[in-house]
């Protein structure tokens, strides 16, 4: 049923930058997305499909995680009867990565979808509305959370907050700290709607500067690009070179900064060599 990507396919879900949200109305659609450079590739039976053809798309997506396709998956909203169908037809699916449960708003939402799946089935909490934001530090801490998702769209739709960054900086800062006392990674901002390098540029720097790892996207090609701008620049991997080459000599710095930069340029050698940068 085709080849992933294994570069994707081998790197930890809680590094992935880019996460492509795809519609499954076809399997040659979801061998695509498979085929793409996204981190991580969620095929999406909620917003993606409508209602009509969910049960369709359930049944192509259940089947394909049995057939050798591994991939995570977009489920309806907890507490529906959409929601029940869909964990139902995905309990010990075999290639399951995990699900992304569409607009959580309560850590009783996270824990009984894990309780309806596979035991550790890992499950990134959507938050879309006001009261997930403010939800965020018990959704975070729930049992079965692995990271939190920024909904741009519905947020906006939920509150009438605007689409610029200043907007939207309160609930970005909110999932960053809510995150981070929960001990999870980083969590996965909103979809960037414009295949303009350029803007898609813009959006990657924002949420970069708010403390957010990662990025959904509703296309294979905006992936690279997602890639690049959340992944350590060119300039940083040098700069935690050059620093951990004089460490080891034993030439670092002695002032209150060192230990904190020494940290950083760890940090960023990890991540370079979990994305394929640091020996380039």
């Amino acid at each position: 049923m085709g080849i992933r990507n294994e570069r994707a396919a081998n790197l930890p879900a809680k590094l992935s930058r880019s996460w492509l949200l795809a519609a499954p109305h076809s399997e040659q659609v979801m061998l695509d997305a498979l085929a793409s450079e996204a981190d991580s590739v969620v095929f999406d039976i909620e917003d993606g499909i409508p209602d009509d053809d969910k049960a369709q798309a359930r049944e192509l997506v259940a089947t394909a995680l049995n057939n050798g396709l591994s991939g995570w998956v977009r489920i309806n909203p907890a507490g529906t009867d959409l929601w029940r169908e869909d964990v139902e037809a995905l309990n010990g699916s075999q290639g399951l990565r995990g699900v992304m449960l569409a607009k959580t708003e309560t850590p009783e939402q996270v824990a009984a979808t894990g309780q309806a799946l596979t035991p550790g089935t890992p499950v990134v909490a959507l938050l879309e509305s006001g009261l997930g934001i403010e939800n965020a530090p018990f959704i975070a801490k729930a049992q079965g959370t692995f990271r939190l998702a920024f909904g741009t769209g519905d947020f906006r739709r939920d509150t009438g907050a605007g689409s610029t960054p200043l907007a939207l900086a309160y609930a970005r800062s909110r999932l960053v700290v809510a995150s981070r006392v929960g001990e999870l990674p980083g969590p996965i901002d909103g979809p960037v709607l414009s295949d303009d390098p350029g803007i898609i540029g813009t959006a990657c720097q924002v949420t970069v500067e708010m403390g957010m790892t990662g990025k959904l996207t509703l296309g294979t090609s905006q992936a690279p690009q997602i890639n690049e701008h959340l992944s350590p620049s060119a300039s940083e991997i040098a700069w935690a070179r050059d620093l951990l080459t004089k460490d080891a000599q034993g030439a670092g710095g002695g002032d209150g900064s060192y230990l904190p930069r020494l940290s950083r340029a760890k940090k960023v050698s990890r991540l370079a060599e979990s994305y394929g940068l640091w020996n380039r």
